[in-house]
């Protein structure tokens, strides 16, 4: 027994070793700007880059609007299989998963081949297009992890009942997702949008190609013509990443626990 507690303590030390020494050590190097003592010049120097607050906000909007995008699809059609189509559920999950094993690179090519400047739909061909070209890309890499949260969410209350209640009272669809379903998920849309944000924020493939000024593509720029920049860049991003990660854990703990009741 006691060894058993012995070789856990070894693999967690190990693990956290992994993880944490090349963080320490990138925080420690970003450090370094100034010669022979630590600052903080080189997260003052990106913070105050005009470029940086360009580009961190046009990814917040694009998550933004990928979120709403993300909602207005997933919560009604994820609702709707578990009401009415169950036995469609596996192959929603299947399609759901696409985004993990087609590379992004693909969805891109995918949009310059169909809405080019030379395409009867030229959408590529106009800044509004291409924004919203990128944010319906963003939405479907986004898929898999806002479905599985809206998903899990579903589980925990009894949908048919909710419905049926609301049908009773003369509910239409419309108020029975807004006004009875969402407020009942909301904590599992919010870890999925926690989730969206984290993955638009750091996107660098679909903004590149498209020509958009995202914060993907300046980290990438910053990081291969600077040298203590791209060090306090990921760390910055790191800290966001993991404040997403943390809201997640956070809201989890409110979130309603399933009845194991059948829907």
């Amino acid at each position: 027994m006691k060894s058993g507690r012995f070789w856990a303590w070894v693999v967690f030390v190990l693990g956290a070793a992994y993880f944490f020494i090349p963080l320490i050590a990138t925080v420690e190097f970003s450090m370094r700007m100034r010669r022979g003592a630590y600052s903080f010049d080189a997260y003052q120097i990106v913070l105050g880059d005009p470029r940086f607050q360009a580009t961190f906000m046009y990814s917040v909007i694009a998550a933004i609007f990928t979120i709403i995008l993300g909602v207005l699809i997933v919560v009604p059609a994820a609702y709707w299989i578990r009401l009415r189509l169950p036995q469609l559920r596996p192959v929603v999950e299947f399609i759901t998963l696409l985004p993990l094993v087609i590379p992004a690179i693909v969805i891109v090519f995918g949009y310059i081949r169909m809405y080019g400047s030379n395409s009867p739909l030229p959408f590529l061909g106009s800044d509004t297009g291409t924004n919203s070209l990128l944010v319906i890309g963003y939405a479907t890499l986004a898929l898999p992890y806002m479905y599985r949260a809206v998903d899990t969410g579903l589980r925990t209350i009894d949908v048919r009942t909710l419905t049926e209640a609301a049908q009773i009272l003369g509910a239409g669809w419309g108020t029975i997702i807004t006004r009875i379903i969402l407020p009942n998920v909301l904590i599992a849309v919010l870890s999925g949008a926690f989730l969206t944000f984290a993955i638009v924020i750091g996107e660098f493939t679909m903004a590149s190609l498209l020509n958009r000024p995202a914060f993907g593509p300046y980290l990438q720029n910053i990081g291969a013509n600077r040298a203590y920049e791209p060090a306090a860049l990921a760390i910055i991003a790191f800290v966001i990443t993991w404040g997403c990660m943390s809201l997640i854990q956070i809201l989890s703990r409110f979130a309603p626990r399933s009845s194991n009741r059948p829907n």
